[in-house]
């Protein structure tokens, strides 16, 4: 076991990834009010919007407009995603934090169903954004492998095939005379559980040891809190998680789609294991509860229903 991280970093997903999957199409203004909550309570990284297409994913038709609404605060980044060569040149064209990722999926047909690419294609896609990264002198900071644990469509993932596409990240980087700060394993679906977390990961760091690890979790099966702890003890303090536990996968093909780790648990249990965060509890829970409101029905989150323990230790 590795000494447990003193601090945690949050990538706050909820605007993008928890708003994508909602059936409720939240006006430009309340996107707004939501995000500028959020970058109230101490998370220092929100992804705000997706740059996709309008008619796979109806609620980021307003993409632009959000981006451009949003009163930033300045030490808060505000980022969005992008799947495409198009998107990414979106992006670049709005007041948004431009950071730049490789993104590669260890699953065929989960690649395809996803962005219409399939992985060969996907890694030639690659090379156009680190090209376009160079020109704009846009920093490159993760590689994110995606369906790292298990796919919908074709079940268990072989860890050669993460192994592989890490590897290939590294390998694109290099090309283009960037380093990767590191990568993020991405449970795109659901499938992992810590004993797979602690397997993975450690498969990583035998071949590359220096290399930092985040992790994107999706708390389909109810492992979300759990696979964080397995991950805290091997010294992981990188995160992508959603206030409320809002969202999930749209192309996941199964109901049981759940958001990614919800953000206040995640907060709460760092906490109380004496690692901070740099977010403020109660903050956060007060945007979990706005979210139940703007959405019109029960979220996920277990902490912003139960509540913290500040006020029974207050009351000691």
């Amino acid at each position: 076991m590795t000494d447990l991280p003193r601090h945690v970093h949050i990538h706050e997903e909820g605007p993008r990834e928890g708003i994508q999957i909602e059936p409720v199409n939240l006006s430009v203004a309340d996107k707004v009010r939501f995000i500028e909550a959020l970058a109230e309570t101490g998370v220092r990284q929100i992804d705000c919007v997706s740059f996709v297409n309008p008619k796979r994913v109806p609620t980021m038709a307003d993409a632009d407009e959000v981006a451009r609404a949003i009163r930033k605060r300045p030490d808060v980044r505000y980022t969005g995603l992008w799947l495409n060569q198009k998107g990414l040149d979106r992006a670049l064209t709005l007041p948004l934090d431009v950071v730049g990722s490789i993104r590669l999926t260890a699953s065929e047909t989960f690649s395809v169903r996803n962005t219409n690419r399939t992985i060969a294609q996907t890694i030639d896609e690659q090379r156009s954004w680190l090209a376009t990264y160079r020109r704009h002198d846009v920093p490159l900071e993760w590689g994110y492998v995606m369906t790292a644990f298990g796919c919908s469509f074709e079940g268990e993932v072989p860890v050669d095939n993460v192994v592989a596409m890490v590897q290939q990240s590294i390998d694109l980087a290099a090309e283009f005379d960037y380093a990767l700060k590191g990568i993020y394993l991405a449970d795109t679906v659901g499938f992992a559980t810590p004993a797979d977390i602690e397997r993975r990961i450690g498969i990583l760091r035998e071949k590359w040891p220096d290399m930092k690890v985040g992790l994107h979790l999706h708390d389909t099966r109810g492992t979300g809190v759990a696979n964080v702890y397995a991950a805290l003890k091997m010294g992981v303090d990188q995160f992508d998680s959603s206030v409320a536990g809002l969202g999930g996968c749209p192309f996941a093909e199964h109901k049981g789609a759940a958001g990614n780790v919800c953000t206040e648990d995640l907060v709460f249990m760092c906490h109380e294991m004496g690692i901070d965060t740099g977010i403020d509890l109660e903050a956060l829970i007060e945007c979990a509860r706005m979210a139940e409101e703007l959405f019109g029905h029960a979220l996920p989150g277990k902490v912003m229903h139960a509540g913290s323990l500040s006020r029974f230790r207050k009351a000691a």
